[in-house]
């Protein structure tokens, strides 16, 4: 049942991803999201191309369909001693669906809002607390969208690595060390997909030529 209860929390996790919160708003206001800026159906894009209650609502939707989707995870397997790696294979899995949502030939965001609703999910004030302010501390001083999300993602792997280790982990977050490996392998690949899915915001990034926060939107033209 190991491979099982695993392949389902990804499943349910996909399955809330598929809520693609940017695109749906696009269309009711007779765009295509994905033919402006960076083509992504996200956050960022959305503030960019619709404006900022559209960037709200995409940052809250996507958040928050990862939270239910733990939530869930948590009900069905409330009396496993691995509830909480098993929480977070279905915050992973909700970020696959909104990075790779089946119905739009696997072009969807990049995944930041959906992850930052799995560190919510994590139900340790820490970790959210954290997460805030690096975003916040590097957008502020860059205005780069992309960079602060990146370094929010760095901080929550090497967070939960510390944490965990020191056992400072919440009650409701705290794993068995028969799972530590297990979870910090989970929150890798997650940071991992997180980095390979901004790989071109990372060359603008290097190279100078990052859109800042701010900038009008403007027509795709990668």
């Amino acid at each position: 049942m190991f491979f099982v209860h695993r392949l389902v929390c990804l499943v349910i996790g996909y399955c809330f991803g598929l809520i693609q919160t940017a695109y749906l708003l696009g269309k009711m206001h007779h765009v295509d999201i994905r033919q402006y800026g960076s083509g992504n159906s996200g956050t960022t894009n959305a503030l960019r191309t619709l404006g900022k209650t559209a960037g709200l609502i995409t940052f809250l939707v996507d958040g928050f369909k990862a939270v239910f989707a733990v939530l869930i995870v948590r009900t069905i397997f409330k009396d496993s001693t691995d509830v909480f790696v098993l929480s977070l294979y279905a915050g992973f899995g909700t970020v696959i669906g909104h990075n790779f949502p089946f119905y739009m030939n696997f072009k969807g965001g990049k995944g930041i809002a959906a992850s930052a609703g799995v560190i919510l999910a994590c139900f340790d004030l820490k970790l959210l607390l954290l997460g805030i302010c690096t975003f916040t501390l590097i957008v502020a001083l860059t205005r780069y969208v992309s960079l602060g999300s990146l370094c929010v993602m760095t901080g929550f792997l090497i967070e939960l690595i510390v944490f965990g280790e020191l056992g400072l982990m919440s009650e409701v977050s705290k794993f068995s060390s028969a799972h530590r490996f297990e979870t910090y392998g989970v929150a890798f690949v997650m940071t991992l997909l997180a980095y390979i899915r901004h790989k071109e915001n990372i060359k603008r990034l290097l190279n100078g030529t990052e859109r800042k926060l701010g900038e009008k939107k403007e027509r795709i033209d990668e």
